[in-house]
């Protein structure tokens, strides 16, 4: 069963809040026929829209191929966070990859902060942007831990967007009790992912590129010009771009066995107008379990609220039932309250929670795997292929650099291992260690 057709009608949005108060595009027509162009994209999400721009910049003929509508995947229904950094403390970053490595992807993740705002700016694009995300804490200890590596990035990194709330703070500023304290890193924000995806697409094509929906990649051919076929015609091309992600299926075998897809779920209630102690000031946040909570005030007043995951192909019958009690756990005084939207959506994970960005053979590139913090990252991406292709390859390089191994037990083992790893990070989190 591929994912791609597996929990969704077929060219159809799925029942998001995002999708219900979104302005579409006009539907871009499938591929027709056989077409020569300088780069065929494959995948219409933050990367793959990315690199379209990027290239049509530039002056090359883009042609991108979407199995589905453009915003379909992640990009289109995920929890909106934009994120500092990489998806790892950057002290253990450091350890891991080397201190002068370290540095340059910190200024990479800030890169691809910037390059979010300065779309969302330039472009006109309408996304509701929001500064702050805040990471809470359960434990004394491990808010001590954020306090620290906020200390550390003020020190090292000259990044002081940091505020550091204790038991109180957290309190005051989630509306929930629990938590030990955390951090608000006032650099970071949130947005509407699926009004971002699209104004990348409207940027893209006017800047050129052409943009196909529906138009599901059925083989990818080898060589220095690639045929990359669909079902309703081919691209020609002499660079190719794999924005897969998730939903990369069987169509690049060493990119798969490095890319674990996953399944995420989230809810959006009525707008809380009788609850204004539920962020008073409008962040975002995310808690320190395994299986990470996440939740933000959508701009009419909603409470989007993320969490739970599955690893297999199809989503529960019931989202709803499995994340409201998530959500309750940290704000009973909602139980009243209606679920307006439920909805679930397949991310990637890597090994190492470090995207896997590569050129597997010449004219190929590849970059996914972002691990839940995709909405900055995958964005540059995009845009690191396009400077790669372009002959500036220093930035596509250095993500390159870091390590991506492959998934135990091949492609048909890797998810009952997961499910079993998973099970006892579980456990652990509803232990509280």
């Amino acid at each position: 069963m591929n994912l791609l057709h597996a929990n969704d009608r077929p060219g159809a949005y799925p029942p998001s809040l995002y999708a219900a108060c979104t302005p579409r595009l006009a539907p871009c027509p499938p591929l027709a026929g056989t077409v020569r162009a300088d780069v065929c994209v494959i995948g219409g999400g933050f990367t793959g829209l990315s690199a379209a721009l990027g290239l049509a910049q530039r002056g090359y003929s883009v042609r991108l191929l979407e199995a589905q509508r453009l915003g379909f995947g992640a990009s289109g229904r995920n929890g909106g966070q934009v994120g500092s950094g990489q998806r790892m403390d950057q002290r253990e970053l450091e350890s891991r990859v080397g201190l002068d490595d370290a540095r340059k992807l910190w200024a990479l993740a800030e890169d691809a902060k910037a390059e979010v705002k300065t779309l969302t700016a330039t472009q006109g694009m309408a996304c509701d942007w929001h500064d702050g995300v805040a990471h809470v804490a359960r434990s004394p200890q491990a808010a001590s831990h954020e306090a620290q590596l906020a200390e550390h990035l003020a020190q090292h990194y000259d990044y002081t967007a940091i505020e550091v709330l204790d038991r109180s703070g957290a309190t005051h500023e989630t509306g929930a009790r629990g938590f030990a304290g955390g951090v608000i890193d006032w650099g970071a924000g949130h947005l509407n992912p699926l009004a971002f995806a699209l104004g990348l697409a409207r940027a893209a094509q006017a800047a050129g590129a052409v943009l196909h929906e529906t138009s599901e990649v059925t083989a990818l051919g080898t060589g220095p010009r690639r045929i990359v076929k669909t079902a309703t015609g081919n691209v020609e091309a002499e660079h190719v771009i794999l924005a897969c992600n998730g939903y990369l299926g069987k169509l690049h075998s060493p990119t798969a066995a490095r890319v674990m897809p996953i399944n995420n779920f989230i809810i959006a209630t009525d707008p809380l107008d009788d609850f204004p102690e539920v962020l008073p000031r409008g962040i975002a946040v995310a808690d320190d379990k395994f299986v990470v909570n996440y939740w933000r005030r959508s701009a009419d007043g909603r409470l989007i609220f993320g969490g739970g995951e599955t690893y297999g192909y199809r989503f529960p019958a019931d989202i709803a039932a499995m994340v409201r009690p998530l959500m309750l756990k940290l704000y009973p005084q909602l139980a009243p309250v209606r679920i307006s939207h439920a909805w679930g959506g397949t991310l990637a994970i890597t090994r190492s929670r470090l995207p896997h960005f590569a050129r597997p053979e010449p004219g190929l590139y590849t970059a996914s795997g972002y691990s839940g913090h995709g909405v900055a990252l995958a964005t540059l991406a995009g845009k690191l292929m396009a400077e790669a292709i372009s002959g500036d390859a220093e930035r596509f390089d250095v993500m390159s650099r870091l390590p991506s191994p492959a998934f135990p037990g091949g492609v048909s083992l890797r998810p009952s291992l997961l499910v079993l790893a998973m099970t006892w990070f579980a456990l652990r989190d509803r232990l509280g260690l």
